[in-house]
């Protein structure tokens, strides 16, 4: 089942791992869309540095430092996913509390690592 998703922190440095988890997610077949501080474009997806609205998202993948997720806040609850994945180095105990408390399911994990497992 493709799961809408939002990479957010996408960058168009292959090394990135923000990168490979665009490619990953393309490559399982979910709709990406991808978010930076640059645009670009990964394979079909354009990354944006807009705050744009993205209709029945269901999740947003966090690639961003918890500094840098500070503008991000609100608009990440007003897109209403149904879960947040903190990858490592970007868990942020804030969001976490204002994401749960709005419903959304919040993970420490790695994307990844969960399109690897078949987990995602």
């Amino acid at each position: 089942m493709s799961k809408k998703t939002l990479v957010l922190g996408a960058s168009p440095t292959p090394t990135r791992y923000a990168y490979k988890a665009v490619k990953k997610l393309l490559s399982h077949g979910h709709e990406v869309v991808a978010i930076g501080k640059v645009e670009a474009e990964i394979d079909s997806v354009k990354i944006t540095k807009e705050m744009i609205d993205i209709p029945d998202l269901h999740t947003v993948t966090m690639y961003l430092n918890p500094e840098k997720q500070e503008p991000y806040l609100d608009y990440i609850l007003e897109l209403e996913p149904k879960r947040i994945i903190f990858n490592p180095g970007s868990y942020n105990p804030k969001l976490d509390k204002m994401a749960s408390a709005e419903g959304i399911q919040v993970m420490e994990d790695c994307t990844l690592v969960m399109l690897d497992m078949d987990d995602f």
